[in-house]
């Protein structure tokens, strides 16, 4: 059972979700400080105050409070994380492109038939729905 279970952890499919893991909460430390530290204070001069989180409504006759500045400042910085990382992403991969020869498009496996305009393989002579002979054209 020991073996099986060193097999298993030596899999490279473990070995690959340990490294994304690993490289993932590295990426997400740069970017919550290109948000936090960078792009906030930035998007501050043009708002007047990013930070929402004091706003707050208490029901009247009761001591019931509904903060809903914290979760409208959660709101934008999920949206300011994932326009951020998507704008990664995409110049990540530019880059990774660079050089890349495009795909060439591949040959076509099927035709359609001129009679009943059904799909059918490239290669065939006669349709297997309207049994028309295909060969001359």
């Amino acid at each position: 059972m020991l073996s099986e279970f060193k097999k298993f952890l030596l899999r490279g499919n473990v070995m690959d979700l340990a490294v994304g893991v690993i490289i993932g909460g590295a990426f997400s430390g740069i970017v919550n400080s290109l948000v936090a530290d960078i792009i906030t204070p930035i998007l501050s001069l043009f708002t007047g105050k990013v930070d929402f989180s004091s706003l707050s409504f208490t029901i009247p006759n009761t001591s019931a409070t509904i903060a809903f500045g914290s979760f409208l400042t959660a709101v934008i910085n999920f949206i300011i994380l994932g326009f951020v990382i998507f704008i990664l992403v995409k110049c990540i991969n530019k880059i990774v492109s660079i050089g890349q020869k495009p795909e060439e498009p591949k040959a076509p496996t099927t035709k359609k038939c001129s009679y009943c305009f059904t799909e059918i393989p490239v290669e065939a002579v006669k349709c297997p729905h309207c049994t028309s002979d295909l060969s001359e054209k």
